[in-house]
């Protein structure tokens, strides 16, 4: 069957590609219905990356979250119609002590391999999980950012000490939403304290105990364990404004990615034993666990719906132009494409 491939050329220009695919293959195939825009996504198709980058990763066809349906699976074993979610990273080994996501080898897509922009999407059986009936569609679009905060969550479980009385975290947009939210929900007696830029944005996080603008920060407060949020130059503040206030030996799982090294007072870490916990992307198990999770906290679903920004139909390659330059401009949440093109 001919598959069309939607990618971007160069900034803010799109192409359809068509390429052939055989049936008689291992793949289940599938048809995207609900996708995302991330950050970086919208660094390609604005330019942002470099030229270098650019023109070693295009073209290529944007976006890594997204959910779908299964319209053929040549063992019968999952029914045609069944609603997944799509794992965009591709491990081709395994490791015993290096996870899928942190592998060389591996492929990501919408990083210098075709994301869910198609018609069509052929993947390994392992790339998809099954989503449960009614779990809503908007919020189920990006689950691979909830699996982001879920995964950081667990190398945190793994690698920090045992007193979890009070986390902070840092970043009020979507990920130290989510994260906090995770938290919340993980460790109910526990204090969350969330630090923030804008508080038109920390306003949102009604359920966490605490929020704070980052330049009104009260003097006695100490935290156990910090999540970094922020990303870009502004890590760098972060990242230090966390080790000023982390009680000593407590961890930092740093997620906010940054196009530029950072400076960071390791004066400081040493002098306080600080664990730092760097985490990206994630894995099948990360989805696994998220799904569950979403299932056995339903508010924690209807609470993610307040990150559903901008909705916005595709159908022709000017509504993908438009619905990247409408994210562009939005000041909270997700934008959420309905992909019926």
């Amino acid at each position: 069957m001919i598959n069309q491939v939607y990618r971007l050329v160069s900034p803010r220009q799109f192409e359809v590609t068509y390429k052939d695919r055989s049936l008689q293959s291992n793949y289940v195939v599938i048809r995207p219905t609900y996708l995302s825009i991330c950050a970086a996504d919208q660094r390609y198709y604005t330019g942002r990356r470099g030229k270098e980058a650019m023109a070693k990763k295009l073209p290529m066809a944007l976006i890594h979250e997204g959910i779908g349906k299964v319209v053929y699976d040549p063992l019968n074993k999952i029914k045609t119609g069944t609603k997944v979610v799509m794992i965009p990273n591709t491990p081709f080994e395994e490791d015993e002590y290096c996870a899928e996501n942190y592998l060389r080898s591996s492929k990501f897509r919408s990083s210098g391999y075709d994301g869910f922009m198609q018609d069509y999407l052929f993947m390994n059986r392992d790339r998809i999980v099954e989503l449960p009936e009614g779990l809503d569609s908007h919020v189920s679009a990006f689950i691979e950012l909830i699996t982001i905060a879920m995964h950081s969550l667990v190398r945190f479980e793994a690698r920090s000490h045992a007193r979890r009385n009070v986390f902070g975290v840092w970043g009020d947009g979507n990920l130290g939403y989510i994260t906090s939210l995770i938290l919340k929900r993980r460790y109910p007696e526990s204090k969350v304290i969330v630090f923030g830029k804008n508080q038109y944005k920390l306003d949102h996080f009604s359920f966490v105990d605490e929020t704070h603008q980052i330049d009104e920060i009260p003097e006695n407060i100490s935290i156990d364990h910090a999540f970094e949020a922020v990303g870009g130059k502004g890590s760098q503040d972060a990242i230090n404004q966390i080790i000023d206030y982390i009680y000593p030996e407590g961890s930092i799982s740093i997620m906010g990615v940054s196009e530029y090294p950072v400076e960071i007072n390791t004066r400081m870490i040493l002098e306080k034993g600080i664990t730092v916990i760097g985490s990206s992307r994630s894995g099948r198990s990360d989805f696994v666990n998220t799904v569950e999770f979403m299932k056995e906290h339903p508010e924690f679903v209807e609470y993610l719906g307040t990150l559903v920004g901008e909705v916005h139909e595709v159908r022709t390659i000017n509504d993908i132009i438009d619905a990247f330059e409408k994210d562009i401009t939005s000041s909270w949440g997700k934008t959420v494409i309905e992909w019926k093109i």
